[in-house]
């Protein structure tokens, strides 16, 4: 079983134990949780085990005989344990982290962190909160676009079902300047990318396939093109070997698929703008004798490397691969004549 199914399932159980007083049992949590998560089967033993992780993880979890049978409920150190002091420092660093996943808002991932965000103010000393009130103005988070996902929260439960039960998903998306189009889809994780979600998921399973199928069938798709998304009664198989680093984190952005090296040559004056915002960890860079440099960094997408050039103007030149550098050629020359 995939490691995210478990933790997804045992934080399901701690959301279950904390909204109730006299605890569940093990029959109850596991028609709470199959309807919570939408799982078509799940057995007892399995969420025992859950329980079991919650105690070794030190989580004050305990069992109890009842008329109802044994129930499971948190001891009294569940909630104490997590009342620790704040600094006005810490309350800062924090409330910035959760303004850079404002995108978040509306996903049930969104809920948790507001959750926790309303106990921590009503838990600090109101000496300490109206210090980093007047502190948190010294510093701002920007650009981070003000977005919400709540018109897709239902997709998105529909989709997280589908991950952890291996389910084919049937989705209506409209890719930009073209028409709506249905099409099934197998989903494998979501990521969250420059404030937006994607669907990271692979067109439905090709009979005998190679590794290089799996890879050519690999897409990243943007929830906000979804309009529907409909869980379907079929069933997919996990590609043998599925490595997420391999298909996403190599390249710049969310694109998935093998990168390749694109080369850009950088005038003098330019330069610095590279050492200060690095285009990617593996990036290498070559200083030539004029003072240009040579950037030579890995990218599975055209799209990921051809807006940073314009975005230096005629400081930079596509040199390579020698595709690459025609087709951006094609692109200057639609630009320069738009401006004749």
């Amino acid at each position: 079983m995939a490691r995210n199914e478990q933790l997804i399932r045992q934080h399901k159980v701690l959301q279950i134990l904390e909204r109730v007083r006299f605890g569940k049992t093990l029959a109850e949590l596991q028609a709470d949780i199959k309807d919570e998560l939408g799982l078509t089967s799940l057995h007892t033993r399995t969420i025992r085990r859950d329980l079991e992780a919650l105690q070794a993880a030190g989580i004050d979890v305990d069992v109890h005989d009842s008329q109802r049978g044994k129930i499971w409920k948190l001891g009294p150190r569940a909630k104490t344990t997590t009342k620790i002091s704040f600094s006005a420092t810490e309350l800062i660093a924090l409330s910035l982290g959760r303004e850079m996943l404002h995108p978040l808002a509306g996903t049930p991932f969104w809920m948790g962190i507001e959750s926790f965000w309303n106990k921590i103010q009503e838990e600090v000393p109101a000496g300490v909160l109206d210090h980093y009130k007047k502190y948190s103005r010294t510093l701002r988070v920007l650009g981070v676009p003000t977005k919400s996902y709540e018109k897709h929260h239902g997709m998105i439960k529909t989709i997280n079902r589908a991950i952890m039960e291996h389910r084919i998903v049937e989705i209506e998306y409209q890719a930009p300047g073209k028409p709506k189009k249905t099409r099934k889809i197998e989903p494998y994780t979501i990521a969250l990318f420059q404030s937006s979600l994607y669907i990271v998921c692979g067109a439905c399973e090709i009979p005998n396939e190679t590794e290089e199928d799996i890879e050519n069938r690999m897409r990243s798709l943007k929830l906000d093109r979804f309009s529907k998304a409909t869980i379907q009664d079929a069933w997919f198989k996990m590609p043998k070997g599925m490595n997420w680093d391999d298909f996403v984190g190599k390249g710049m952005g969310i694109f998935v698929g093998k990168p390749q090296n694109f080369r850009i040559r950088i005038a003098a004056k330019a330069a610095n703008f590279v050492a200060e915002d690095p285009w990617h960890p593996d990036q290498k860079i070559k200083e030539l004798k004029n003072g240009d440099i040579e950037l030579s960094v890995p990218s599975s997408n055209k799209l990921e490397i051809f807006p940073r050039v314009l975005s230096l103007m005629d400081d930079a030149e596509v040199i390579g691969p020698p595709k690459a550098k025609k087709e951006f050629a094609e692109i200057a020359k639609r630009i320069a004549k738009k401006y004749k």
